[in-house]
């Protein structure tokens, strides 16, 4: 039997918080187990719940979801956070990613990509919408990508798979554009990983188009 995916949200705004509760409720392969409207009473009862992921706003009354994360991390809470947010710009995505953030998705996002991102993101990936991805890269981008390669030994193809990290693109998604399974898309991220020391899309994405790849 399928292990369900645990899912807790964080958010103030009623709609959204019983809409995003209902996604997961009504969904094969996951559970919502607990809501919160704010993130005080999150960083309470989060270590209690234990679930896999959290969906966490930005913008709470209060303490914002950014400061939540970063105390629940800096306690060595295992759980890994998803941003949901209206904020698209690169000072609150790399304040969220340094916070402790394993990915970052726009409230405009349909379900079906939601749910697959939370899916990817609980597999160890890190999802993010395609032009959060871009604006993450652009921020970053101070050295010529090719001597990243040649430092990394990052191949052609493992290139061509950041790439398309680079834009927000899911597993799936690589596979189909690619012509190969989802399976040897994993190989060659994890291959990527270890090439590049990193444990995740942001951190690879930093170190390939970012400052100079410094451990």
């Amino acid at each position: 039997m399928q292990k369900q995916i645990a899912v807790s949200i964080v958010e103030d705004q009623e709609d959204i918080r019983q809409g995003m509760q209902k996604i997961f409720s009504n969904t094969d392969g996951f559970v919502c187990r607990s809501v919160f409207e704010n993130a005080e009473d999150a960083v309470l009862q989060l270590p209690l719940d234990q679930p896999d992921v959290v969906i966490m706003d930005i913008n709470l009354p209060g303490m914002t979801g950014i400061e939540a994360i970063r105390q629940l991390k800096s306690a060595g809470s295992p759980i890994q956070f998803m941003m949901f947010t209206i904020y698209e710009n690169s000072e609150h995505v790399l304040n969220a990613l340094a916070a402790g953030a394993s990915g970052y998705l726009l409230k405009n996002t349909p379900a079906d990509k939601i749910l697959e991102a939370v899916k990817e993101l609980h597999e160890g990936g890190s999802p993010m919408n395609s032009h959060i991805a871009r604006k993450l890269v652009v921020s970053f981008q101070k050295a010529p990508p090719s001597k990243e390669d040649e430092a990394y030994s990052i191949s052609a193809r493992e290139r061509e798979i950041l790439e398309l990290l680079s834009k927000g693109l899911l597993y799936k998604e690589i596979s189909h554009k690619l012509n190969i399974t989802t399976g040897t898309v994993k190989q060659h991220i994890h291959k990527i990983y270890e090439k590049l020391h990193v444990q995740n899309r942001t951190e690879a994405l930093l170190k390939v188009f970012g400052s100079g790849g410094k451990s």
